[in-house]
Parts: C-alpha cells; sequence; structure tokens
C-alpha cells in the first residue's frame, strides 16, 4: 500500500535540463494562457449559459467562475514557480499526495486536454464552413460530418489538427509566434464587437436579471440557474493552466510562469464580463441560444460588417485554444513517460528539433479521429468535471507541501494561506456538485479504466519503482 504513494522529491522535480528548448518568454506564456481561455467559452458558451441556465446573470456566473479559477491559479503559480516540471497538476500531486493519485490527476487531464482540442476542432468546423458557404462555396456533407451525423468524416476538422501537428513538430518557439498573431486577431475582434454593439444597450434587456434564480433541477435532470451557469461557463476559464505546461521550455521558470498564469487570467476575466454585459444587454437573452451568439447579436443589430470580422476573430481564436490545449496535452504525456507511467515511446526528443515528435503525431492522430469521426457537441461537461477536480487537488496540495516541505523555495508564495487555497478547494469541489449525474458517472468511468491501466503497466514500470530495485 505504501507504495501507491510514493513521492518525488522536490529536488527531482526542479528544473532539470529534459532537453526541451528553453526559448518562452513571459509574455510569450501569458499569450499561451489568452490563447487556451479565449475561445470556445467567449464566443458560443456566453449565448448558451445565458439562454438556458442563467439569464442576464450569466455575467454573475463569470464572476463566480473567475473567483474560483482565481483561487485555484495563486496555487498554481506557487507550485509552478517552486516544483516546476511540464507535467502541470500531474506533478505537483506526484510530489504532494504519490504516485497514485499523481497518476488520477494525469489521466484525468488527458481525457481534458484530448478531448477539448477534438471538441474545439468540431466547433472550428462549424465555423469554417460557415464561413465558406458565405462565398459561395458548399462542401458535400460527406465530408463535413461525422457518420452519425450522416456523412463519412468531418475532414476540416481532421485537416486543422494535423496543420497544428506540423505547427508543433516545428518547434515550440515558432508556435508561440502563431499563437501571437492569432492572439491578436482575437483581441481585435472582441474590440470590434464591443465598439460596434456597447451604443446599442439597452438595460431593459437585463429585466429580470437572474430569471432562472441561483439553483435548482429540472424534472429531467438537468441543472438551471447562476450556480449551474458558473459550471458551464467554467469552461471558458480552462487554459491557465496550460501555462504550467510550457515549465521546461521557459527561459526563467520561476519567475515568468507564475506572471503567466495570473497575467493570462486577469485579462480573460475582465473581457469575459465586459462582453457577458454587453452581449445580455443589446439582446434578449432568450435570443443568444446560438452557435455564434457574439456574431448573431451584431446581426440582430444590422452589423452585417462586424458580424463577418468576428467570424474570422472565432475561427482565429479556435486556432490558439486547440494549439495550446494540442501543446499541453504532449507536455502532460511527455512528464507521465519519463516518469516511467507511460511508455518511453511518449518521451522520446528529436535532437533536431528538440521537440518531441512521436509524442506529437500520435496524439495528433488520435485526436484528430476522435475530431473526424465523432460528434462532440455536449463535451464541456465533462471536460470541466475532470479540470475542477485537478483544481481541487492543487490547492489541497500547496497545503500539504507548505506542511511537508517547509523549507521549499518558493519564488512565489500564495498569501493569506491557507485561507486563498482552502477557497479554492471549495469553490471548485461545490462547483462541481452543479453539474448533471450523467457527467459524474463518465467521469467516474473513465477513472476506473486509468485505475486497470494503472495496475497493469504504470505501477510497474515507474521510475520510482525501477529505482528502489
Amino acid at each position: 500500500m505504501q507504495q501507491l504513494f510514493r513521492t518525488r522529491t522536490v529536488s527531482h522535480d526542479a528544473y532539470r535540463d529534459s532537453g526541451l528548448k528553453r526559448c518562452l518568454s513571459a509574455l510569450d506564456l501569458t499569450l499561451l494562457g489568452i490563447g487556451a481561455i479565449i475561445g470556445t467559452g467567449i464566443f458560443v458558451l456566453t449565448g448558451i449559459a445565458a439562454a438556458t441556465q442563467a439569464g442576464p446573470a450569466v455575467i454573475l456566473s463569470f464572476v463566480i467562475a473567475g473567483f474560483a479559477c482565481a483561487f485555484a491559479a495563486l496555487s498554481y503559480a506557487e507550485l509552478a514557480g517552486s516544483l516546476g516540471g511540464c507535467g502541470s497538476a500531474y506533478g505537483y500531486c506526484y510530489s504532494a499526495f504519490g504516485e497514485l493519485i499523481a497518476w488520477v490527476i494525469g489521466w484525468n487531464l488527458l481525457l481534458e486536454y484530448g478531448m477539448s482540442v477534438a471538441a474545439v476542432a468540431n466547433g472550428w468546423s462549424g465555423y469554417f464552413l460557415n464561413a465558406l458557404q458565405a462565398l459561395g462555396i458548399n462542401l458535400p456533407q460527406a465530408i463535413t460530418a461525422a457518420p452519425t451525423k450522416g456523412g463519412l468524416m468531418n475532414l476540416p476538422a481532421i485537416l486543422i489538427i494535423l496543420a497544428l501537428m506540423g505547427m508543433l513538430i516545428v518547434g515550440v518557439k515558432e508556435s508561440a509566434r502563431l499563437n501571437a498573431i492569432m492572439v491578436t486577431v482575437k483581441l481585435v475582434t472582441i474590440a470590434i464587437f464591443l465598439i460596434a454593439a456597447s451604443g446599442n444597450v439597452n438595460v431593459a434587456n437585463w429585466s429580470p436579471f437572474m430569471p432562472f434564480g441561483w439553483f435548482q433541477r429540472t424534472a429531467d435532470g438537468h441543472t438551471v440557474g447562476v450556480l449551474a451557469g458558473a459550471a458551464l461557463v467554467f469552461f471558458a476559464y480552462i487554459g491557465f493552466d496550460a501555462v504550467t505546461t510550457a515549465a521546461e521550455e521557459a527561459k526563467d521558470p520561476r519567475r515568468d510562469l507564475p506572471l503567466g498564469i495570473l497575467a493570462s487570467l486577469a485579462i480573460c476575466t475582465v473581457v469575459y464580463i465586459v462582453v457577458a454585459a454587453v452581449l445580455t444587454g443589446v439582446v434578449s437573452y432568450k435570443e443568444l441560444n446560438v452557435s455564434s451568439p457574439v456574431a448573431h447579436a451584431l446581426i440582430l443589430l444590422g452589423h452585417r460588417w462586424a458580424s463577418g470580422l468576428v467570424a474570422v476573430g472565432v475561427i482565429a481564436g479556435l486556432v490558439t485554444v486547440m494549439l495550446v490545449l494540442y501543446y499541453g496535452l504532449t507536455r502532460i504525456i511527455f512528464a507521465m513517460a519519463r516518469d516511467g507511467l507511460m511508455p518511453p515511446f511518449f518521451c522520446a526528443i528529436n535532437p533536431r528539433t528538440q521537440t518531441p515528435i512521436k509524442n506529437i503525431v500520435f496524439i495528433g492522430v488520435v485526436c484528430a479521429l476522435f475530431a473526424g469521426f465523432v460528434p462532440l457537441g455536449d463535451l464541456a461537461e465533462l471536460v470541466n468535471i475532470g479540470t475542477l477536480f485537478a483544481f481541487v487537488m492543487v490547492c489541497i496540495g500547496v497545503i500539504v507541501l507548505r506542511t511537508t516541505q517547509p523549507q521549499m523555495h518558493r519564488p512565489f508564495r500564495t498569501a493569506w494561506h491557507p485561507l486563498i487555497p482552502v477557497c479554492g478547494a471549495l469553490s471548485c469541489g461545490g462547483l462541481m456538485t452543479f453539474l448533471p449525474a450523467i457527467t459524474w458517472w463518465r467521469f467516474v468511468i473513465w477513472l476506473g479504466i486509468g485505475i486497470v491501466f494503472y495496475f497493469a503497466y504504470s505501477y510497474h514500470h515507474s521510475r520510482l519503482a525501477t529505482t528502489a530495485h
């Protein structure tokens, strides 16, 4: 039993030379965070959450989810600055709780990141096809829909993932440059929306402000209300944790990782709240349950040119989300394989590009197959529960390491300890309780598969197990 909770020492983790190229600045890391955060959440979920769960009070949903993420982000910043490693929450839990808990968190992150990439690729494909139709180009359904939707495959979704695979193979700095360009495009897009729409805000659209109340369950098991909306729009904040997966490619990780995490989250939280306020102010929340609520609102206001620009921004925005999440997934598997919990195939570094090419290709092919052949329309809640669970464990990990390793060097220390990490664990854990029961069942089944894999392979091949012998 004791072997299941064997931990790594801090010196074992601390910023060693992994063979990956250190080339990312604090600005690069901040832009990676913004690239991952601003995407599906602001362009899609804002409208869905307003129309079906919170009404105009979706603004409060974003505030509540933002606070939960802020508490978690402060905990992430402390562990990222002191422990390092590209495994994110997986690596931190390895030092705080031991191998079995670390494996559960890592396995969880594989689902979160992998399914997020595939789901966003599906969303990107939809916007891309809409843009082609606006130009008079109509592709046959056979190559634009999954088999269960009447087609053979979603080819655009497959191709965009394969294109990003090529970018990541070339190198992380080149990928960071592409991300910076795309982030600029979508921030300009959001600015266009705010400028075009802010003059049309009608306060009457904010009444009633909370049509669904704080929280309730419907007869069919669905959850509605401000708190249910917070549990859903939490998906919009997923991404700041991806910054931590760049620890071994950051120039000065101890300083820049905490800065990148907190800066990207702060910027995106302000943007979300402002956009949600303007969106629900210019259009009745009842009209926002559409695939692109921001563009739809501009069309209703008569700003077709602005709507077209927003559509372009959405396409660019979703590319950055896929890029950063895909990148983060490859680094998490890299860290798990280096520790022996996954096959060594995943941690082989190409000496020329200084990137894990085999890892990148394998993940790209798997995600492309899911994106191309499986419709992934309702993954937000499944992804959310895994992320919230990881956030809870990171917050608790700060408390545990402050107790078990008080002398550990902490370039960034979370203030008001243990209040902040306790608030993070309680708020993220609380949001988990507002998710539907079916989401919990899927979560438990995935963890069950992971436990079987751990005892069949990882437990015996763990590097801590081999060094012990």
